[in-house]
Protein backbone atom coordinates (compact mmCIF):
# COMPACT_ATOMS: atom_id res chain seq x y z
CA UNK A 1 0.00 0.00 0.00
CA UNK A 2 1.19 3.42 -0.66
CA UNK A 3 0.89 6.26 1.80
CA UNK A 4 0.89 10.01 2.02
CA UNK A 5 1.71 12.22 4.78
CA UNK A 6 0.35 16.17 4.68
CA UNK A 7 0.97 17.90 7.82
CA UNK A 8 -0.28 20.78 7.11
CA UNK A 9 -4.03 20.22 4.38
CA UNK A 10 -5.83 22.77 3.02
CA UNK A 11 -8.20 23.81 0.83
CA UNK A 12 -7.23 25.47 -2.03
CA UNK A 13 -9.27 28.31 -3.26
CA UNK A 14 -8.08 28.78 -7.08
CA UNK A 15 -9.94 31.98 -8.90
CA UNK A 16 -8.71 33.79 -12.20
CA UNK A 17 -9.47 37.21 -12.41
CA UNK A 18 -8.95 39.19 -15.86
CA UNK A 19 -6.33 42.39 -15.20
CA UNK A 20 -6.04 42.07 -11.13
CA UNK A 21 -5.82 45.42 -9.54
CA UNK A 22 -4.96 46.67 -5.92
CA UNK A 23 -7.34 48.50 -4.08
CA UNK A 24 -9.79 47.51 -6.38
CA UNK A 25 -12.96 45.46 -6.56
CA UNK A 26 -11.91 42.65 -8.69
CA UNK A 27 -14.93 39.80 -10.37
CA UNK A 28 -13.61 36.59 -10.40
CA UNK A 29 -13.77 34.83 -14.14
CA UNK A 30 -13.10 31.11 -12.97
CA UNK A 31 -13.35 29.68 -9.14
CA UNK A 32 -11.85 25.47 -8.16
CA UNK A 33 -11.49 24.34 -4.43
CA UNK A 34 -9.32 21.60 -4.09
CA UNK A 35 -8.12 19.91 -0.73
CA UNK A 36 -4.43 20.53 -1.41
CA UNK A 37 -1.17 19.89 0.35
CA UNK A 38 2.05 18.21 -1.13
CA UNK A 39 0.73 14.78 0.17
CA UNK A 40 -2.66 15.03 -0.69
CA UNK A 41 -1.90 16.28 -4.44
CA UNK A 42 0.44 12.99 -4.68
CA UNK A 43 -2.92 10.48 -3.96
CA UNK A 44 -5.40 12.70 -5.69
CA UNK A 45 -2.90 12.04 -9.31
CA UNK A 46 -1.98 8.78 -8.19
CA UNK A 47 -5.91 7.82 -8.12
CA UNK A 48 -6.22 9.64 -11.70
CA UNK A 49 -2.97 7.48 -12.87
CA UNK A 50 -4.88 4.14 -11.25
CA UNK A 51 -2.72 3.49 -8.07
CA UNK A 52 -4.91 3.45 -4.90
CA UNK A 53 -3.16 5.30 -1.68
CA UNK A 54 -4.17 5.99 1.48
CA UNK A 55 -4.11 9.94 2.69
CA UNK A 56 -2.40 10.78 6.50
CA UNK A 57 -1.99 13.96 8.37
CA UNK A 58 -3.96 16.20 10.36
CA UNK A 59 -7.39 17.99 9.92
CA UNK A 60 -9.17 20.75 11.99
CA UNK A 61 -12.91 22.26 12.01
CA UNK A 62 -14.97 22.82 9.23
CA UNK A 63 -12.02 23.05 6.28
CA UNK A 64 -10.70 19.42 7.51
CA UNK A 65 -14.25 17.93 7.19
CA UNK A 66 -14.48 19.55 3.63
CA UNK A 67 -11.09 17.99 2.98
CA UNK A 68 -11.85 14.78 4.28
CA UNK A 69 -15.52 15.24 2.18
CA UNK A 70 -13.38 15.86 -1.54
CA UNK A 71 -10.79 13.15 -0.76
CA UNK A 72 -13.78 10.85 -0.42
CA UNK A 73 -15.12 12.45 -3.55
CA UNK A 74 -12.19 11.95 -5.67
CA UNK A 75 -12.44 7.95 -4.19
CA UNK A 76 -8.74 8.77 -2.61
CA UNK A 77 -8.73 6.89 1.31
CA UNK A 78 -7.84 9.36 4.01
CA UNK A 79 -7.74 8.95 7.78
CA UNK A 80 -6.70 12.10 9.60
CA UNK A 81 -6.49 12.46 12.76
CA UNK A 82 -8.21 15.34 13.69
CA UNK A 83 -6.94 18.46 15.78
CA UNK A 84 -9.36 20.32 18.41
CA UNK A 85 -7.62 23.90 18.35
CA UNK A 86 -7.52 25.96 15.23
CA UNK A 87 -8.88 25.26 11.64
CA UNK A 88 -7.38 23.54 8.49
CA UNK A 89 -5.65 26.35 5.91
CA UNK A 90 -7.30 27.64 3.48
CA UNK A 91 -4.69 28.72 0.51
CA UNK A 92 -5.77 31.68 -2.30
CA UNK A 93 -3.91 30.79 -5.35
CA UNK A 94 -5.09 33.98 -7.62
CA UNK A 95 -4.42 33.49 -11.07
CA UNK A 96 -3.86 37.14 -12.82
CA UNK A 97 -1.55 38.80 -14.87
CA UNK A 98 0.69 36.88 -12.38
CA UNK A 99 0.26 34.14 -10.37
CA UNK A 100 0.08 35.44 -6.41
CA UNK A 101 -0.68 33.14 -3.64
CA UNK A 102 -2.03 33.64 0.40
CA UNK A 103 -1.26 30.45 2.31
CA UNK A 104 -2.80 29.65 5.79
CA UNK A 105 -1.64 28.98 8.85
CA UNK A 106 -3.41 26.04 9.76
CA UNK A 107 -4.45 24.08 12.96
CA UNK A 108 -2.03 23.65 16.71
CA UNK A 109 -0.90 20.06 16.43
CA UNK A 110 0.21 19.11 19.93
CA UNK A 111 2.49 16.21 20.86
CA UNK A 112 -0.79 13.78 21.57
CA UNK A 113 -1.31 14.20 18.19
CA UNK A 114 1.83 13.20 16.82
CA UNK A 115 1.55 10.48 18.61
CA UNK A 116 -1.59 9.20 17.13
CA UNK A 117 0.52 9.64 14.06
CA UNK A 118 3.45 7.58 14.77
CA UNK A 119 0.51 5.08 15.89
CA UNK A 120 -0.84 5.12 12.40
CA UNK A 121 2.91 4.62 10.96
CA UNK A 122 3.54 1.69 12.87
CA UNK A 123 0.90 -0.35 11.17
CA UNK A 124 2.98 -0.12 7.80
CA UNK A 125 4.14 -3.50 6.58
CA UNK A 126 7.48 -4.07 4.71
CA UNK A 127 7.22 -3.33 1.01
CA UNK A 128 4.78 -0.24 1.56
CA UNK A 129 5.53 3.38 0.05
CA UNK A 130 5.63 6.18 2.31
CA UNK A 131 5.51 9.82 1.26
CA UNK A 132 6.46 12.69 2.91
CA UNK A 133 6.05 16.12 0.81
CA UNK A 134 5.55 19.49 1.61
CA UNK A 135 5.60 22.04 4.35
CA UNK A 136 5.28 21.64 8.16
CA UNK A 137 3.31 23.99 10.77
CA UNK A 138 5.54 26.35 12.78
CA UNK A 139 5.17 24.49 15.85
CA UNK A 140 6.43 20.96 15.07
CA UNK A 141 10.27 20.41 15.01
CA UNK A 142 12.17 20.87 11.93
CA UNK A 143 13.63 17.40 12.34
CA UNK A 144 10.38 15.56 12.17
CA UNK A 145 10.52 13.85 8.85
CA UNK A 146 13.97 12.62 9.99
CA UNK A 147 12.22 11.65 13.30
CA UNK A 148 9.73 9.54 11.50
CA UNK A 149 12.60 7.69 9.23
CA UNK A 150 14.41 6.83 12.10
CA UNK A 151 11.74 5.09 13.61
CA UNK A 152 10.45 3.37 11.05
CA UNK A 153 14.44 2.19 10.24
CA UNK A 154 13.45 -1.39 10.65
CA UNK A 155 11.06 -1.81 8.24
CA UNK A 156 11.40 -2.40 4.40
CA UNK A 157 9.85 0.46 3.56
CA UNK A 158 10.37 2.82 0.10
CA UNK A 159 10.05 6.41 1.75
CA UNK A 160 9.61 9.06 -0.61
CA UNK A 161 10.34 12.64 0.66
CA UNK A 162 9.75 15.72 -1.02
CA UNK A 163 10.48 18.98 1.02
CA UNK A 164 12.82 21.74 1.25
CA UNK A 165 15.80 22.90 3.72
CA UNK A 166 16.40 20.74 6.89
CA UNK A 167 13.20 18.84 6.55
CA UNK A 168 15.16 17.55 2.78
CA UNK A 169 18.90 17.19 4.44
CA UNK A 170 18.06 15.68 7.90
CA UNK A 171 16.74 12.58 6.19
CA UNK A 172 19.82 12.10 3.69
CA UNK A 173 21.47 9.52 6.53
CA UNK A 174 18.45 7.24 6.27
CA UNK A 175 18.36 6.52 2.65
CA UNK A 176 15.21 7.89 1.99
CA UNK A 177 14.21 5.63 -1.37
CA UNK A 178 13.67 8.86 -3.63
CA UNK A 179 13.95 12.62 -2.94
CA UNK A 180 12.65 15.22 -5.59
CA UNK A 181 14.21 18.36 -4.89
CA UNK A 182 13.91 21.23 -7.83
CA UNK A 183 17.16 22.97 -8.90
CA UNK A 184 16.63 26.10 -6.74
CA UNK A 185 16.13 23.75 -3.93
CA UNK A 186 19.54 22.72 -4.53
CA UNK A 187 20.94 25.96 -4.40
CA UNK A 188 19.06 26.53 -0.90
CA UNK A 189 21.31 23.19 0.34
CA UNK A 190 24.54 23.51 -1.25
CA UNK A 191 24.92 27.43 -1.82
CA UNK A 192 24.75 27.24 -5.37
CA UNK A 193 22.15 25.97 -8.05
CA UNK A 194 23.21 22.76 -9.48
CA UNK A 195 21.81 20.24 -12.27
CA UNK A 196 23.60 17.53 -11.18
CA UNK A 197 22.47 16.08 -7.45
CA UNK A 198 25.21 13.93 -7.26
CA UNK A 199 25.80 15.14 -4.16
CA UNK A 200 22.65 14.25 -2.37
CA UNK A 201 23.45 10.65 -3.63
CA UNK A 202 26.59 10.74 -1.91
CA UNK A 203 24.89 12.00 1.73
CA UNK A 204 22.75 8.81 1.39
CA UNK A 205 19.96 9.46 -1.13
CA UNK A 206 19.07 6.28 -2.96
CA UNK A 207 17.78 8.27 -5.93
CA UNK A 208 17.41 11.43 -6.98
CA UNK A 209 14.73 12.98 -8.80
CA UNK A 210 15.51 17.08 -9.83
CA UNK A 211 12.95 19.13 -11.28
CA UNK A 212 13.86 22.12 -13.34
CA UNK A 213 10.48 23.35 -14.30
CA UNK A 214 11.11 24.43 -18.27
CA UNK A 215 14.34 22.84 -18.23
CA UNK A 216 12.79 19.91 -17.84
CA UNK A 217 14.29 17.02 -14.95
CA UNK A 218 17.05 14.35 -14.43
CA UNK A 219 17.17 11.54 -12.49
CA UNK A 220 20.16 9.66 -10.98
CA UNK A 221 19.61 6.23 -9.53
CA UNK A 222 21.05 4.09 -7.11
CA UNK A 223 22.19 1.74 -9.96
CA UNK A 224 24.57 4.81 -11.38
CA UNK A 225 21.95 5.40 -14.58
CA UNK A 226 21.38 8.79 -15.15
CA UNK A 227 18.10 10.23 -17.13
CA UNK A 228 17.57 13.49 -18.01
CA UNK A 229 14.69 15.32 -20.67
CA UNK A 230 13.10 18.64 -21.60
CA UNK A 231 9.55 18.72 -20.79
CA UNK A 232 7.14 17.79 -23.37
CA UNK A 233 5.69 20.76 -25.46
CA UNK A 234 3.15 22.71 -24.04
CA UNK A 235 1.11 25.64 -22.82
CA UNK A 236 1.71 25.93 -18.89
CA UNK A 237 -1.58 27.77 -17.59
CA UNK A 238 -1.22 25.90 -13.89
CA UNK A 239 1.69 25.27 -11.71
CA UNK A 240 -0.38 24.06 -8.52
CA UNK A 241 0.62 20.63 -8.12
CA UNK A 242 3.06 19.92 -10.80
CA UNK A 243 6.15 19.09 -8.65
CA UNK A 244 3.57 16.69 -6.52
CA UNK A 245 2.34 15.13 -9.75
CA UNK A 246 5.96 14.93 -10.70
CA UNK A 247 6.20 12.38 -7.52
CA UNK A 248 2.67 10.47 -8.50
CA UNK A 249 4.10 9.76 -12.38
CA UNK A 250 7.50 8.61 -10.82
CA UNK A 251 5.88 6.19 -8.40
CA UNK A 252 2.94 5.24 -10.28
CA UNK A 253 5.53 4.38 -13.30
CA UNK A 254 7.79 2.29 -10.66
CA UNK A 255 4.72 0.34 -9.08
CA UNK A 256 3.81 -0.70 -12.68
CA UNK A 257 7.23 -1.82 -14.13
CA UNK A 258 10.14 -1.50 -11.64
CA UNK A 259 11.84 0.24 -14.31
CA UNK A 260 13.48 3.17 -13.24
CA UNK A 261 13.01 4.92 -17.54
CA UNK A 262 9.42 4.38 -17.03
CA UNK A 263 9.31 5.97 -13.43
CA UNK A 264 11.05 9.26 -14.88
CA UNK A 265 9.14 9.40 -18.14
CA UNK A 266 6.18 8.90 -16.20
CA UNK A 267 7.35 11.66 -13.23
CA UNK A 268 7.92 14.21 -16.14
CA UNK A 269 5.20 14.06 -18.45
CA UNK A 270 2.65 13.82 -15.11
CA UNK A 271 4.25 16.92 -14.10
CA UNK A 272 3.67 18.02 -17.39
CA UNK A 273 0.04 17.18 -17.89
CA UNK A 274 -0.77 19.21 -14.40
CA UNK A 275 1.03 22.27 -15.36
CA UNK A 276 -0.98 21.86 -19.08
CA UNK A 277 -3.94 21.52 -16.92
CA UNK A 278 -6.51 23.20 -14.94
CA UNK A 279 -6.60 20.52 -12.74
CA UNK A 280 -4.31 17.69 -11.81
CA UNK A 281 -2.93 15.24 -14.64
CA UNK A 282 -5.05 12.18 -15.78
CA UNK A 283 -3.72 8.94 -17.24
CA UNK A 284 -4.66 10.04 -20.56
CA UNK A 285 -3.31 12.67 -20.47
CA UNK A 286 0.15 11.39 -19.20
CA UNK A 287 0.20 8.67 -21.93
CA UNK A 288 -0.71 11.03 -24.40
CA UNK A 289 2.70 13.11 -23.55
CA UNK A 290 4.52 10.29 -23.25
CA UNK A 291 3.56 9.17 -26.60
CA UNK A 292 4.24 12.45 -27.76
CA UNK A 293 8.06 12.36 -26.66
CA UNK A 294 8.67 8.35 -27.72
CA UNK A 295 8.08 6.79 -24.65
Amino acid sequence: MIYTVTFNPSLDYIVSVDDFMLGRVNRTRTEIIYPGGKGINVSMVLKNLGHDSHALGFMAGFTGQEIVRLLDEWGVQSDFIRVEQGISRINVKLRSNEESEINGQGPAIAEEHIRQLYQQLDRLEDGDVLVLAGSIPDVMPDDIYMDIMKHLSSKKLHIIVDATRDLLVNVLPYHPFLIKPNNHELGEVFGVELEDAAKLQERGARNVLVSMAGDGAVLLTEDGQRFESMPPKGKVVNSVGAGDSMVAGFLAGYMEEHDYAKAFYMGLCAGSASAFSEELATRDEVLALMHSIGK
